[in-house]
């Protein structure tokens, strides 16, 4: 049977008499983007540099393409590629000295680093910047080749810490293109507390808070918590609260002022069809009505009270 590309097993960790992260099991077995989940300080951090050997745990075990991380080290990293937050990048080499650089540094056979080179250049979009200066680079080229030195090794895992940080709006979508790209192959772990990003990029969701996994799912059953439960109606002659929680499946109404009214509902998106219905059956003059979303706040909020219970 193969091994799973990651395995944590009851992984913690406390600096000083604090826990940082506390008894946390994960595993991934499938290509694709994986969304690491959580708001700063949640110990994202904190698990993806014991993921990537940069910090050993207090407890608990931590498998990379069934090589342990704190027993057989070098192993293990050679299955794995790190982008952080800040790439590690050294600004007065080439874009090809560099990479070479970190192609032997991931102790790549000689022989092939000069293919793997010219492969991952190509990949990632900087073949015609391989002679200039990364200091020369703009911020999204520098990322690339940030993106660049976490594959040249051809890993199972990649793990990436807020990766489109920084860049402009075109950057975003040419790193996020490429992010698909690089996770058609191997995992990629994907950090971040941008909700919109995650939706658009994963396929699974872990998500942190206070130190614990309190949602392990797919990207479909992490949708029904952000899901829309309130909406905003205008009227131009306002019914009485009794008059709208007849509707059904209304379960309270707050005024906002004479024309506006924020409706919380159970989920049932048919709702909003039943309140145009009644406002033409009974001249409310309703002129729109808008669902609103949970935000990334709320579905902590709810994740972590669901925990806790």
């Amino acid at each position: 049977m193969q091994n799973p590309i990651v395995q944590i097993e009851h992984l913690s960790h406390r600096y000083s008499r604090n826990w940082a992260i506390r008894d946390i099991n994960l595993e991934i077995s499938k290509t694709g983007v994986v969304g690491l989940l959580g708001s700063n300080g949640a110990g994202k951090s904190t698990t993806m540099n014991i993921l990537c050997g940069v910090l050993n745990q207090t407890e608990g075990t931590v498998m990379i393409g069934g090589y342990d991380i704190r027993k057989q080290p070098v192993q293990a990293k050679k299955q794995l590629g790190f982008l952080p937050q800040n790439p590690p990048l050294y600004l007065d080499l080439t874009v090809d000295e560099y990479l070479t650089h970190c192609a032997h540094l991931r102790l790549m056979d000689g022989r092939a680093v000069k293919s793997s080179l010219e492969e991952v250049k190509k990949r990632c979009g900087i073949t015609h910047f391989s002679k200039r200066l990364i200091k020369n680079l703009s911020g999204g080229y520098r990322q690339r080749v940030g993106i660049a030195q976490a594959i040249i090794h051809k890993p199972k895992l990649v793990v990436m810490d807020e990766p489109t940080n920084g860049l402009d709006p075109n950057q975003i979508v040419e790193v996020r293109a490429l992010i698909k790209d690089i996770a058609a192959e191997r995992a990629v772990i994907f950090s971040t507390h941008i909700l919109s990003e995650v939706k658009l990029l994963c396929k699974e969701i872990k998500m942190i808070e206070d130190g614990r996994l309190i949602f392990s799912d797919t990207m479909d059953a992490f949708n029904n918590y952000i899901e829309p439960h309130t909406a905003i109606a205008t009227m131009y002659n306002m019914p009485p609260e009794e008059e709208l929680l007849k509707v059904g499946s209304i379960s309270k109404v707050t005024f906002i002022n004479d024309r506006q009214v924020r409706i919380f509902f159970d989920g049932d998106r048919d709702v909003t069809t039943r309140i145009v219905q009644k406002s033409v059956e009974n001249n409310w003059h309703l002129s729109e009505i808008v669902l609103e979303k949970n935000t990334l706040d709320e579905v902590f909020a709810q994740l972590s009270g669901k925990y806790k219970a």
